[in-house]
């Protein structure tokens, strides 16, 4: 198959061999580029100085070569980011969430790279700036705000940040009414925290030296680090947050892997109170809380709800033999969130396929659904910071419609737009074709398809595509606006998303059927819909071009071990390729808390075998691949760098053709990539060159 995108003769940095072997379960297996895996990675993510410098210098190698293979599309880079940003309000703003005297939101000012955060009097007039986002980057080559939280008097603001991209946040306090930080700070917290209902303090998730969210902490302002342990995890497999409830009466702190949770609750007026157990952890089991003032409600699947049901527990003792059902469990209907308020119940379901909002009425047990029209589409709820209200606010798009913001009022069921996105340098929804299709898969499942594309594309195989997927711990990908993916099909390509298995996108059946000894559905699904593609004329295979990240990135490289002649190229985003080692090291932040989703390959030789199976580092084989393009940050916590640097060594030294294999590394940032908005896009301008320029777009 020919390969259209011409790529410069080049040498390819090589990195070096150092065979190291490795026996379990009488299986013997060698990895021979080991070595580039840090072993001072705990010090590195936080000072990136220390990265061994054989090392860094491979890495630099290996961005210099894919700079100069990309040098020629320079210009069309700098083309589809100002394209990409001309679609942006630069000045863009939030519409405020209203709380008590207060409404709060976020906006951009022209230019800048970070979010500000401000408040206006309820009914709105002026803003006053809390936090400015770009005020605070400055200096930094990578900063991320964290979350941030006002006090219940709206007197201070709790915000953090990570300025390294290694996700260690750090937690200051704001005085609302002189603008500057106090003297508290604590540093190597999840990210966010919770206000206690007086003011006083803050509860907080602090990470240790292995990234996990090992202990609950609550802080006095004025204390001089003396801060109070709440709660310990001793489990390793576990994540855990804190959090708060919009009457300010309970801290909740959640624990979960991706199959089982457990809460523990305490008053909010109450910093000094032991936490109390709702339901004991047990396997498989997770459970929800949600307020509903002097009852809790409960999303769970207890009682093989596998779809989730609603239950209702008593805020005086909301143990698990207190709990009545309230909204019984339908097969085919995924309850996916639940929001309490005093007069009514709010809940998020998918049902064949599509988001749908129910609204029902607490005193009467009436529902009504909130739902649109069109053929696919992204609906979620924003909530409210308010319990005693009848208004919520959730947002609509679809992949040609542009996100829109709206207040629904429950009582009189009717929906205020309050916002519609600007696309400043214009976008007219009936130049464009949203489409859903179903390919079939191996064992005859249905696989749904989200399209895009321009009116006047040619539907007769010659259009190029790109085709995303992810299909892990039970994401859906929604068919929501993009408008960066226009710079593509503005050149005529197809944009498709592959609803693939692994996801929860047809039910929460679609999910178990595509994690542990069922992975390989989620590969074989998103093959069917490329091939389905194909068939139904949209485009070819030596013009597909596959996209995804993280678990998504996984994906792609399953995708190309097993189906490489069926794409032009593929865009491999920290990808998440080096599996079976990945979850063979307990202590790297995330193996225990994603044995899981995957299997624990230490202890089971079946989870090994089935890992060792797909795992794409360790299936890399002597067989023509296609271009591909491989994309890291130096202090990713999620998907280390590692993983990606090892794969792309491997897949050079395997391979039988002459397609260029590129790793770009940013050397600046973490999972998420660069952190400024607009650096960002420059990113995004780059992973799309690379699509145009292996289907001879560029």
């Amino acid at each position: 198959m020919s390969r259209l995108g011409k790529f410069p003769a080049t040498t390819a940095p090589i990195a070096e061999l150092r065979p190291q072997t490795d026996m379990r379960h009488g299986i013997e297996r060698t990895d021979e580029y080991a070595w580039l895996r840090a072993g001072n990675w705990q010090e590195m993510f936080k000072d990136p100085k220390k990265l061994d410098p054989a090392i860094r210098m491979h890495l630099e190698a290996e961005n210099a070569y894919q700079a100069e293979l990309m040098a020629d599309t320079s210009e069309l880079q700098k083309t589809l980011f100002a394209e990409m940003k001309g679609r942006i309000k630069e000045d863009d703003s939030s519409v405020p969430m209203k709380d008590g005297p207060f409404a709060y939101g976020t906006s951009y000012k022209t230019g800048g790279q970070h979010p500000r955060f401000f408040r206006t009097a309820r009914e709105g007039g002026a803003e006053s700036i809390l936090l400015d986002g770009d005020k605070e980057a400055e200096g930094s080559a990578y900063f991320r705000i964290g979350g941030v939280d006002h006090s219940g008097d709206h007197a201070r603001l709790l915000w953090g940040y990570d300025d390294k991209g290694s996700e260690f946040y750090t937690l200051r306090v704001r005085d609302v009414a002189s603008g500057t930080d106090i003297a508290d700070v604590v540093a190597d917290t999840g990210g966010g925290g919770v206000w206690d209902a007086p003011g006083t303090g803050f509860f907080y998730t602090r990470l240790d030296e292995n990234h996990r969210p090992s202990q609950i902490f609550h802080h006095r302002i004025g204390d001089d680090g003396s801060d109070r342990l709440v709660y310990e995890e001793t489990d390793p497999g576990f994540f855990m947050n804190v959090g708060g409830t919009r009457l300010n009466d309970w801290i909740m702190i959640s624990i979960s892997d991706h199959e089982t949770s457990e809460y523990r609750i305490m008053p909010a007026d109450r910093p000094d109170a032991e936490p109390l157990l709702v339901k004991a952890r047990e396997t498989g089991i997770q459970y929800d809380l949600e307020e509903g003032g002097d009852i809790f409600f409960v999303l769970t699947n207890s009682g093989g709800a596998k779809d989730f049901r609603i239950m209702t527990a008593p805020v005086s003792d909301p143990r698990e033999e207190n709990w009545t059902e309230l909204v019984p469990h339908e097969p085919g209907r995924l309850i996916l969130s639940a929001m309490g308020f005093r007069g009514y119940l709010v809940r998020l379901e998918r049902k064949d396929g599509l988001p749908r909002i129910v609204v029902r009425d607490r005193a009467s047990g009436d529902e009504h659904i909130v739902a649109f029209e069109e053929e696919a589409y992204s609906l979620g709820l924003s909530g409210s910071y308010e319990y005693d209200t009848d208004i919520i606010r959730f947002t609509y798009s679809s992949m040609t419609t542009p996100a829109q913001v709206y207040d629904y009022d429950m009582r009189t069921r009717q929906r205020v737009l309050l916002k519609t996105q600007e696309v400043p340098s214009g976008h007219d929804p009936e130049n464009y074709v949203t489409r859903r299709l179903m390919a079939p898969a191996a064992d005859g499942e249905l696989v749904p398809v989200s399209l895009l594309y321009r009116k006047d594309t040619p539907l007769d195989g010659s259009a190029p595509c790109l085709l995303y997927g992810y299909g892990s711990y039970g994401i859906s990908i929604p068919a929501s606006f993009n408008t960066n993916c226009l710079s593509l099909v503005d050149r005529g390509f197809v944009y498709a998303i592959a609803h693939i298995r692994g996801g929860k996108d047809k039910g929460y059946a679609w999910y178990d059927d595509g994690k542990r000894d069922k992975k390989a559905n989620t590969f074989t699904d998103f093959i069917a819909a490329a091939r389905h593609l194909v068939a139904e004329g949209l485009t070819s295979h030596d013009r597909i071009v596959a996209q995804g990240g993280s678990a998504g990135g996984m994906l792609m490289g399953a995708v190309a071990n097993m189906a490489p002649s069926d794409f032009a190229g593929i865009i491999a985003e920290v990808p998440f390729v080096d599996v079976l080692n990945t979850m063979l090291d307990a202590s790297l932040p995330l193996t225990p808390p994603e044995w899981p989703e995957w299997g624990n390959p230490i202890e089971s030789e079946a989870d090994y075998r089935t890992i060792a199976s797909y795992s794409p580092y360790d299936n890399v084989s002597a067989q023509a691949y296609p271009p591909i393009l491989a994309v890291a940050g130096l202090t990713d916590p999620r998907v280390t760098y590692w993983e990606p640097a090892k794969w792309v060594a491997r897949l050079r030294a395997c391979k039988t053709d002459d397609n260029p294999i590129l790793f770009r590394i940013n050397m600046d940032a973490g999972h998420a990539g660069a952190s400024g908005r607009f650096s960002r896009l420059e990113e995004i301008a780059y992973g799309y060159a690379f699509a145009l320029k292996v289907v001879g777009k560029a």
